[in-house]
């Protein structure tokens, strides 16, 4: 069993809530849900497909299977950065399909109580929240807590089409 197998057990086994993988873009600190986390690989360039919208990175081969790859900074309107030396790519699973998500860094694996999540606030009509699912506050630190089906959701099969 790997390190990932193990996480995932764990978090089967969290009962008043779940586990995040967190990871940082533009030093602020997100989380997705562990569950929905594959694996995390080390930054490698990928095939770049014309005609994507700017926040396709491309396609990347993960054992012989042809996946996207999203920038998530600039799918969440951040802008692009230059892979760093901590940038990785987190392979995610949404619905059926696969996809990688390119993160400045990964920082944590956190246990956040049920009661510890927060609806987003509301940043009025000019801010779109949609993909926030909840904020937590662990310690001293806020993290983000992403919807990947809304953030991803309609667009994966789409974006397995042009691998």
């Amino acid at each position: 069993m790997d390190q990932l197998d193990v996480l995932h057990t764990q978090a089967t086994l969290t009962r008043d809530g779940r586990q995040y993988l967190t990871f940082t873009l533009g030093g602020e600190e997100y989380g997705v849900e562990i569950l929905k986390v594959q694996e995390i690989k080390g930054y490698a360039p990928v095939t770049p497909i014309p005609n994507t919208p700017p926040y396709v990175r491309g396609v990347m081969n993960l054992r012989g299977a042809i996946i996207p790859v999203v920038d998530l900074r600039a799918k969440l309107g951040m802008g692009e950065a230059a892979p760093g030396q901590f940038t990785v790519i987190i392979v995610v699973r949404v619905g059926p399909k696969t996809v990688g998500l390119v993160v400045d860094a990964v920082s944590d694996v956190l246990d956040i109580p049920a009661d510890a999540i927060q609806a987003a606030p509301d940043f009025g009509p000019q801010v779109d929240a949609r993909f926030i699912s909840g904020m937590a506050r662990t310690g001293d630190r806020l993290v983000v807590l992403l919807d990947l089906d809304r953030i991803l959701g309609a667009e994966a099969a789409a974006l397995a089409a042009t691998g």
